[in-house]
């Protein structure tokens, strides 16, 4: 059933595609967002659920300009709240090289004396020190994978805020840093905190260790 690209089941269902695309192949030095939803359809799968078939255009965090194609299939499983969606997504193009902005990063954080600290990301200006953007874009692809994990038909979740970074000290070759975040849910209008464990190395991808939903009161 072909739906209107400005659909809420569409729009939702775009924004996860979108989210865990970034957490499939983003970094520090690059960041995915939802730009357009061009096309959307659903189909409906007896006694398993709801297939979305979407036509996506991202863009680049830091580069409003750099777009590329995406398509995207979500299934959202029904009943069944334990089971994140399952996400399928095709890439058309070439994404922008960050090798060296990741190796920059990479090396300046382990080249520090002390481990990195910071907090309120952006600020309540909206504004990100130049040093710290890497750190959010790390949190941003991150939220991806917590965004996929916890999305229904029901939801549309978006990073708002890095309440607080810690990072890890470890003995291998690997950055770890311990956030505490906040998620839009747009929907509801609630804004949730999150805790996560976050690991990257220039030649891996970006994992999630640990995640959990806080209390309200961890915000404040």
């Amino acid at each position: 059933m072909e739906l209107p690209p400005s659909h809420y089941g569409a729009t939702r269902a775009a924004a996860l595609a979108a989210g865990y695309a970034c957490y499939r192949r983003g970094s520090p030095g690059r960041g995915l967002a939802l730009r357009a939803v061009r096309r959307a359809g659903r189909q409906d799968i007896d006694d398993v659920g709801h297939k979305y078939h979407l036509e996506l255009v991202l863009e680049d965090v830091l580069d409003k300009d750099t777009t590329v194609n995406c398509t995207a299939e979500v299934l959202y499983h029904l009943g069944n709240k334990n089971l994140p969606p399952d996400v399928q997504f095709t890439i058309e193009g070439e994404l922008k090289n960050t090798d060296e902005a990741d190796n920059i990063f990479y090396n300046r954080i382990k080249s520090l004396e002390k481990e990195l600290v910071a907090e309120n990301i952006p600020d309540s200006h909206g504004n990100v020190p130049p040093e710290m953007e890497p750190i959010r874009l790390l949190a941003w692809v991150a939220s991806g994978y917590v965004i996929w994990q916890n999305s229904t038909e029901n939801t549309k979740f978006q990073l708002a805020q890095i309440k607080h970074v810690k990072q890890v000290k470890r003995s291998d070759e690997y950055l770890e840093f311990d956030y505490r975040i906040l998620l839009h849910e747009m929907v509801s209008q609630e804004i949730i905190p999150w805790q996560m464990t976050v690991l990257w190395h220039p030649q891996h991808s970006v994992q999630v260790t640990q995640d959990s939903r806080q209390p309200k009161h961890a915000s404040e």
